[in-house]
C-alpha cells in the first residue's frame, strides 16, 4: 500500500522506512566510461564450460569486422581467459587519464583481458566469486571502448553469481547461447536459457560447437559426439540456431598459433544481430 504521497518516493522523509520506497528495484546497471561509445553489447553465455564459448565469441567479432563494423571483445572469462591467445595478441594493456585501453588485434578488433594486465599469461588468476565479477564490471565501466559498433563479452561459464552480476550490471542488448550435441550439455543449455528468462535478458539464438567431423578423404560428416538434441530444446523455448560449426583441426591449429583471423570462413556469416 502507498503512503499517498503526491511527491514520489524521492522526495519524502519517510523514505529510508518506507515499506513503498523499499519496494522500488534497484538499478544494477554499471555505466560505460564517459569516453566510450558502443551500440550493442552482446554477451555470449554457455551453461557449462569446454563447449567452445571463446572460439564462438572470438569467431562473431571477426565475421562482424569483416562485415565493416568496428568491433571489440570483453574476455569476462576472468579465471581461464584465451580471447589473446587465439589473436596472437601478447602486449600489456595501457592505461591514461581517461582509463585503461584495449590493445587492437591485427585485424582492428579491440581486445581487453585480465591477461593483458597479469605480468606472465600463465600466471593463475585466484580469485573469489565477488572479485572476478567486479573485475568483469571494471573492463566495461573503465576501459575506453571507443566508436563499437558491437562489444562481445565472452561470459564467465555457468550460471553462478559470477554470471549473474554480469547480467545485473552490463546493459546487455542480447546473448548467443553456446552448446555441443550430447544431451547433458542441451538440459544445461535449459539452465542458461531459463536463467536470460528470469533475468529478462533478450536471447538472439543458440550456436552449437563440435556439431560434426568432416572427414577430408571420404567427404562424410561423422557426429562424433552423437545425434544432436538442441532441435527438441529450440523447439521448446522458440529459439534460433545460429549455425552449426564442425570440429576443424585446422582452427585449432589456427588458434595455437594465435591466427584465428586468418581463418577462410567462419561458418557464422549468416547470423543476424541487433543493429
Amino acid at each position: 500500500m502507498g503512503c499517498g504521497s503526491s511527491g514520489g518516493c524521492s522526495g519524502c522523509a519517510s523514505a529510508s522506512t518506507c515499506g513503498s520506497a523499499q519496494q522500488q528495484p534497484q538499478d544494477l546497471t554499471a555505466k560505460l566510461n564517459e569516453f566510450s561509445s558502443v551500440k550493442h553489447v552482446i554477451g555470449v553465455v554457455s551453461g557449462k564450460g569446454g563447449v567452445g564459448k571463446s572460439l564462438v565469441t572470438s569467431l562473431l567479432a571477426i565475421t562482424m569486422a569483416r562485415k565493416g563494423f568496428k568491433v571489440g571483445i570483453l574476455d569476462g572469462d576472468i579465471t581461464g581467459p584465451s580471447i589473446p591467445k587465439v589473436f596472437g595478441i601478447k602486449g600489456k594493456a595501457a592505461v591514461d587519464e581517461m582509463g585503461m585501453r584495449p590493445i587492437k588485434s591485427k585485424g582492428g578488433i579491440d581486445v581487453m583481458s585480465v591477461n593483458l594486465l597479469l605480468e606472465n599469461e600463465t600466471d593463475p588468476v585466484l580469485w573469489r566469486g565477488p572479485i572476478v565479477g567486479n573485475v568483469v564490471k571494471q573492463f566495461y565501466t573503465d576501459v575506453v571502448w571507443e566508436d563499437l559498433d558491437y562489444l562481445f563479452v565472452d561470459m564467465p561459464p555457468g550460471t553462478g553469481d559470477v554470471a549473474i552480476t554480469v547480467f545485473q550490471s552490463l546493459k546487455l542488448d542480447g546473448i548467443v547461447v553456446v552448446t555441443s550435441p550430447q544431451d547433458l550439455v542441451s538440459m544445461i543449455v535449459e539452465k542458461a536459457v531459463k536463467m536470460a528468462d528470469l533475468m529478462q535478458i533478450p536471447i538472439i539464438g543458440v550456436v552449437e560447437n563440435f556439431s560434426y567431423f568432416h572427414c577430408p578423404d571420404n567427404g562424410k560428416d561423422y557426429k562424433i559426439f552423437g545425434d544432436s538434441h538442441i532441435d527438441d530444446v529450440l523447439k521448446r523455448y522458440g529459439l534460433l540456431l545460429l549455425g552449426r560449426l564442425p570440429i576443424d583441426p585446422k582452427v585449432a591449429e589456427l588458434c595455437d598459433a594465435g591466427n584465428l583471423e586468418d581463418i577462410a570462413t567462419t561458418g557464422l556469416e549468416n547470423v543476424a544481430l541487433p543493429q
